[in-house]
């Protein structure tokens, strides 16, 4: 019996998740090849929703995909493990061994052969080694973090409401380093949790004890943006009675406080750091593979690693270079999707033997969404190239359906249209903001 050609994808991210999915559904489901998607925890969550996750205003648990119901779905298997090695002679790589809670060991350490590898293992913050940001920042990059975050923050809010019933100081500063779109996001969502909280109890803890700051080492917010949505996106924060500082780059992290390069300190109970992505350092010790100061992987545009062509790499942990361009594909869950679909169209081809196809980045513009209160962006036109600000209810709906857009991706047009719905009915029979 022929064995199936067997696809492994590292990662269950946006992109890679897409990818499985896709995969799955039109070669594994006719026993064309083998899938297998492989991620270090059980469930996904779009990473762009983590802020929300964070501060609130999402609950997760009815966000979340797991994997191995899905897998069963859409005809992929699923591994449970954190990659860790690399044999590229032999194609196979190597899973860390799974401990349960209490440190007993549940898996060994094990290998996994393929005969394609495609790596999706995203990003995690970069704190460019500012002594105390390790120890003393908060972090949003996984599902984990953000609940850790949530359940400080209600437990901050809590303390000082506490505090101020019985006279005591009750100040809550709280500093995101960064203004890149988690910072800016995280910012309004976290006002909207001080403004909400007071209803459900903490009412002796008032909107303007909750003073929120974002830092920005560049000369504006959202650096990487256009300039009319920066302006657009501070003049929001002011709205909402958000500090914004720019041109401050953070020299240390001390327990309570932030120190700025000129000396300045600002007292700060929680810090966020928001500010710069890495690849995960493993990446930067695989046997031969090509990488940048990032950790991210070197690849062709055909999204090929430049020393393997069996081993492919995508989303935010490759560095993909672009006609015309010096800089590679930037960061953004818009290019992993778009890579994920012409990844997905390389390895259908791969099977009968036909050429790789390359990829050409399209920037469909961005969307900043302040919580509730509006939404900002710019979109860019097919034809013509040039942007269009849009801002408000229509910037809203837009930047709802980027979401929506992800789950057709991954369950179809009618079972995200029955997310939809239930969605609704949530929203309308539980509180605006996860207590709990």
């Amino acid at each position: 019996m022929e064995t199936l050609h067997h696809i492994v994808v590292v990662g269950g991210g946006a992109g890679g998740l897409e990818l499985a999915t896709r995969l799955g559904n039109k070669l594994g489901k006719k026993q064309k090849a083998r899938i297998t998607l492989v991620d270090a925890v059980l469930t996904h969550v779009w990473k762009p929703l983590l802020h929300e996750v964070a501060a609130g205003s999402l609950d997760a648990n009815a966000n979340e995909i797991n994997f191995r119901a899905h897998a069963r779905q859409h005809h992929y298997e699923f591994q449970l493990g954190r990659m860790s090695g690399l044999d590229r002679d032999a194609r196979e790589l190597t899973l860390e061994p799974f401990y349960d809670e209490d440190g007993t060991e549940v898996v060994p350490e094990r290998c996994l052969p393929y005969d394609t590898l495609v790596i999706a293992v995203g990003s995690t913050a970069n704190d460019f080694g500012t002594p105390g940001a390790q120890d003393h920042c908060l972090f949003i990059d996984s599902l984990a973090q953000a609940r850790r975050f949530h359940n400080l923050m209600l437990n901050a809010f809590l303390r000082k409401n506490y505090d101020a019933r019985n006279g005591d100081n009750h100040e809550l500063p709280i500093t995101i380093i960064g203004a890149g779109a988690t910072g800016v996001e995280l910012a309004a969502e976290l006002r909207l949790a001080s403004r909400e909280l007071p209803v459900y109890g903490m009412s002796k803890l008032q909107p303007s004890d909750v003073t929120i700051t974002v830092i920005e080492a560049a000369d504006r917010i959202l650096p990487a943006l256009p300039p009319r949505l920066s302006k657009a996106a501070s003049r929001e924060l002011e709205h909402q009675n958000v500090r914004v500082l720019t041109g401050q780059p953070v020299s240390e992290v001390k327990p309570q406080t932030v120190v700025l390069r000129d000396g300045t300190e600002l007292d700060s109970t929680m810090t966020i750091w928001a500010a710069g992505i890495k690849a995960p350092a493993f990446l930067a010790n695989l046997t031969g593979l090509e990488t940048n100061r990032s950790n991210q992987l070197q690849v062709e545009q055909t999204l090929q690693t430049t020393v393997d062509s069996n081993v492919f790499a995508f989303g935010d942990c490759a560095a993909c270079p672009q006609p015309d361009s010096d800089r590679p594909v930037p960061p953004r869950a818009q290019a992993a999707h778009q890579q994920a679909d012409t990844l997905f169209k390389t390895l259908v081809n791969r099977l009968d033997n036909k050429a790789a196809v390359p990829f050409v980045y399209s920037d469909y513009g961005s969307l900043i969404n302040f919580s509730r209160y509006t939404t900002v962006g710019n979109l860019m036109g097919n034809l013509s190239g040039r942007s269009m600000y849009i801002e408000g209810r229509v910037a809203r709906l837009f930047y709802l359906s980027l979401y929506r857009m992800h789950q057709v991706a991954l369950h179809g047009l009618l079972r995200t249209g029955v997310i939809w719905l239930m969605d609704r009915i949530s929203r309308a029979m539980h509180p605006r903001l996860k207590l709990h």
